[in-house]
């Protein structure tokens, strides 16, 4: 050691020089500058001074050079080590001959191994430097001392950073589903982080000073039963505060997880010492108020927390849901609440291993997860040959899958699965998991709760591999027969896959209805879109429609029968495209390709040729000078004319394509009024809400209200915008002119409109809505003028009614208004009707008690007898002026404010007394 000292002198630091004197010799100096080294490795940085400065005057300097066997497998260990530079691998063996030890992990700097010193258990695997390593040594002895003084403290680095080969010894595993409800608290407190990070520390601050700038009542002394609890908040308190802050905290259950986040950090303390923090009326503590002598904030502190406040609670709010999520995982199952369970299904449905899951499973899993963790890379979580007793899902890290004699044989990443086959077998595991990187988070499904609901579920799973990969997954299931005499059969229904294997399953196996291929030809365009779905219907039109076997005429019947359901589902999809077949080029293209297939097919395969007319109808209907002679709905690649004002109430028109973004809609308008500065994009509404366009919007004509108008404004300019006075609607009523109108003929007039508009939206704009139209960059507009009809009828009856000063009136307003209601009905316009009939509930109008009491018994008669009518559809009413009553049903003004409503409302009968 002394000559390899030597060697190397000029290049060791000053620590290792101090560090390589013997315990006895160091002085104080050479001490404290080993204290100092010390306190910037990982493995020492949450060790209190005392026991630093205990290592520093016991620990030993060991460097080792690449290749040197540290110890083996198996060897009685003398000293425990940290690495200080350097890395060393983890070498473990099935049997006792060394040469077959494969590396399952490395260590890396700021890692600690060897605590089998403590109860003289031999070395569970062998460990070589990777590199030249120094290494810091305590012998037993020494280790045991510090062991027995600092137990808590040193607790934490005793996990083995490379697991334990032997079963049953891991100090990370979780407790069993038994022992985790007979003490939920004990076992959660060991797998918390208690080492905040300096974010989340830089958090607590911000927090605690804000709080004391804003609202300095929230902390304070505070007694419950006859005990006070020094410098503490009130969890609803807290919930409320955050929710007061910013918009960006959602919702109550959004503020606890970001609440939650702090605790699990150790910077938020339940005073009890509680792990989960709740909405409710119990006592927290922030980690600067813990000391008795707790410093107050400066006006400084406080400044810089204000500055700093909304970029806290954007990062808190973006954690804190996992959070959240994590705080219902450490409930024990029975715990858990209606709500627990929703939200654990529906993060359920985002994870990847549980694709081929129905719904109905997903369900069942929420209430039986348990969340686990594992801090230190190199845990092992189970060993090769141990009885399976869980099922894991990788929720957050990595794992290697190290298999004796082979090594790590795989990396498993988050989303990822590991377990599962010792379940199912019934049979010893088949490999090691050993963790990859610190803090992994995994969940978990007991063997007994994963054999009561996914044995069968995984017995009856089908998959077809390429690549190793699972590329279509296949849920087997009986289907009884319907007649006696036929006997039951299995039936297979896809859970997941790639597109293009889903589409060949379906195309070998679909009975050619219109309700079976409707679903698909629907649904496709969520994970299959038109610019892969036509290149993969012609590729299995012309090459996997061929039989490699059987005579002649079988190989001509699967030929003919394959092209036949190619074609079918081609015909199909491009009848429900309808007008959405020229938004894209590759639809139109495909179609006319396949026609040409089909055409020189159908001489040599004649049942073939009598699909082709079908075909050649809508090839002449979407292409040429036909499509554009038909009046269209809004369409995707349309353009249209947007109104844009400014704050002083002046406006531009921009012509822009009905999918342009927020981005694309600034610009426009920056270059009309030829702008320079930044613009922000604003739809304000009548009641003077405002909100900020996001420039990747799509279609942002859409999001406008009834009344609602689009501003265009510097950010300097925002609070100063007001709306225009044409958004607050008409000031009187329109009574007067619809009162003459026949109810009959207004209700047709209605119907006849909601028709036009309900006769525009296509069936993938319901897709879209619901799947969100931004991820597609696809338009809705159709739907959206339908929904805002919607809106307008309802506002209609609010704003006639409010409008009408004169009692009686009223009432014959009110008879009006349900007659037309009533006439929808029967023209089955079920959307005008629910209009009216939520317009007359709107409390502005429910409120009304003087009105309402004149009005029952007629109406009740009045609606019986419109029940009783007979009406044909087809005919239109005879009506004097129906080009009056059309034009006033299409253009209904309308007061879209409910506060201005409201108002009206109380200015026509003021409360009683």
């Amino acid at each position: 050691l002394v000559g390899r000292f030597a060697k190397r002198a000029s290049t060791q630091t000053i620590m290792s020089i101090c560090l390589f004197c013997r315990p006895a010799e160091r002085s104080g100096e050479d001490v404290d500058i080993i204290l100092a080294r010390m306190k910037g490795v990982k493995a020492f940085e949450k060790f209190h001074p005392n026991l630093l400065q205990q290592i520093c005057m016991c620990g030993f300097y060991e460097y080792l050079e690449k290749g040197i066997t540290l110890y083996r497998q198996g060897d009685i260990g003398t000293s425990w080590y940290a690495v200080l530079s350097g890395s060393l691998d983890v070498k473990v063996s099935e049997t006792a001959n060394h040469q077959d030890a494969v590396t399952i992990c490395t260590l890396g700097v700021g890692t600690a191994f060897g605590e089998s010193i403590l109860d003289n258990t031999p070395r569970h695997a062998t460990i070589v430097s990777r590199e030249n390593s120094e290494l810091l040594r305590i012998e037993q002895r020494e280790f045991k001392t510090l062991w027995e003084k600092y137990r808590q403290c040193m607790a934490g680095l005793l996990a083995p950073p490379y697991g334990v080969m032997d079963s049953g010894a891991s100090n990370d595993r979780m407790p069993d589903k038994e022992n985790l409800n007979s003490d939920p608290l004990s076992f959660m407190s060991k797998h918390l982080n208690k080492v905040p990070s300096e974010k989340i520390l830089r958090a607590e601050k911000v927090l605690r000073n804000a709080i004391l700038a804003r609202a300095p009542h929230m902390i304070r002394d505070r007694k419950y039963h006859l005990k006070t609890y020094r410098q503490c908040c009130v969890g609803t308190e807290l919930v409320d505060w955050l929710l007061q802050q910013s918009s960006c905290v959602h919702s109550r259950a959004h503020a606890v997880g970001m609440w939650q986040v702090l605790l699990e950090e150790g910077v938020l303390n339940h005073v009890d010492h509680e792990l989960n923090f709740q909405d409710k009326y119990l006592f927290y503590r922030f980690l600067d108020d813990e000391e008795e002598d707790a410093v107050l904030p400066s006006d400084d502190d406080k400044r810089e927390a204000e500055e700093e406040l909304q970029e806290t609670l954007l990062f808190l709010s973006q954690i804190g849901p996992d959070a959240h999520m994590r705080m219902i995982l450490r409930k024990p199952p029975g715990q858990r609440t209606t709500e627990d369970l929703e939200i654990i299904y529906d993060e359920l449905l985002h994870i990847k291993a549980l694709s081929h899951l129905s719904n109905t499973v997903k369900r069942e899993l929420a209430g039986v997860l348990i969340f686990e963790s594992h801090a230190k890379a190199g845990t092992v979580l189970f060993n090769q040959g141990e009885e399976g007793t869980s099922w894991y899902i990788i929720q957050k890290g990595s794992v290697n899958v190290v298999i004796y004699g082979k090594g790590v044989v795989c990396t498993l990443h988050e989303g990822d699965d590991f377990g599962k086959l010792a379940l199912v077998n019934d049979a010893p595991r088949a490999a090691s998991i050993v963790l990859r990187e610190d803090n992994c988070h995994f969940l978990r499904v007991d063997k007994e709760d994963f054999n009561r609901i996914l044995r069968d579920v995984e017995a009856n799973t089908v998959r077809l591999k390429e690549h190793d990969q699972d590329v279509l997954v296949l849920q087997k299931s009986l289907r009884p027969s319907s007649h006696g005499n036929i006997p039951a059969h299995f039936k297979y229904t896809v859970m997941s896959g790639s597109p293009e294997k889903i589409l060949e399953h379906l195309l070998e196996t679909i009975i050619l209805t219109l309700n079976s291929l409707d679903d698909f030809v629907l649904m496709h365009c969520v994970f299959m879109p038109i610019s892969q779905l036509c290149p993969a219907l012609l590729r299995v039109y012309t090459y996997h429609s061929q039989a490699s076997q059987g005579s002649e005429q079988e190989r001509l019947d699967y030929s003919v029968a394959s092209k036949r359901r190619v074609f079918s589902l081609a015909l199909r999809w491009a009848t429900l495209q309808g007008h959405h077949l020229l938004e894209d080029d590759t639809a139109l293209s495909f179609l006319e390709e396949l026609h040409g297939f089909v055409s020189n097919d159908a001489r040599v395969l004649r049942p073939l040729k009598e699909l082709l007319p079908e075909l050649e109808r809508i090839l002449k209907q979407y292409s040429g000078e036909e499509r554009l002679a038909k009046k269209q709905p809004i369409r995707s690649f349309d353009d249209i004319l947007l109104k844009v004002y400014c704050s002083d109430h002046t406006y531009t028109t921009i012509r822009v394509p009905v999918l342009a973004t927020g981005r694309e809609v600034t610009a426009a308008v920056a270059d009309k009024l030829g702008s320079t500065e930044e613009l922000l994009m604003i739809n304000l509404s009548s009641s003077g809400e405002k909100q900020i366009l996001k420039p990747n919007d799509v279609s942002v004509f859409q999001s406008l209200g009834v009344n609602g108008r689009m501003f265009a404004c510097s950010r300097e300019q925002l609070d100063s915008l007001n709306p225009l006075a044409e958004q607050e609607g008409p000031s009187t009523g329109s009574m007067s002119s619809f009162e003459l109108m026949s109810s009959k003929d207004l209700a047709f007039q209605m119907t006849q409109y909601d028709w036009e508009l309900f006769s525009c939206v296509h069936e993938y704009e319901l897709v879209y809505h619901t799947f969100g139209r931004q991820a597609y960059r696809r338009s809705t507009a159709n739907l959206e003028l339908f929904l805002k009809r919607f809106n307008q009828v309802q506002l209609w009856v609010v704003t006639e009614v409010c409008l009408c000063g004169t009692l009686s009136k009223r009432v014959q307003l009110l008879k009006k208004f349900i007659k037309i209601a009533a006439h929808c009905r029967e023209f089955k316009n079920l959307n005008s009707f629910f209009a009216i009939i939520m317009g007359m509930c709107n409390p502005a109008v429910s409120r009304l008690s003087q009105t309402w009491e004149r009005l029952i018994a007629n109406t009740i008669r009045a609606v019986r007898h419109c029940r009783s009518q007979l009406f044909n559809a087809e005919v239109s009413p005879a009506s004097k002026n129906p080009q009056e009553v059309r034009n006033y049903v299409r253009q209904l003004n309308v007061i879209d404010n409910q506060r201005t409503l409201s108002q009206l409302s109380f200015r026509l009968e003021p409360r009683r007394g």
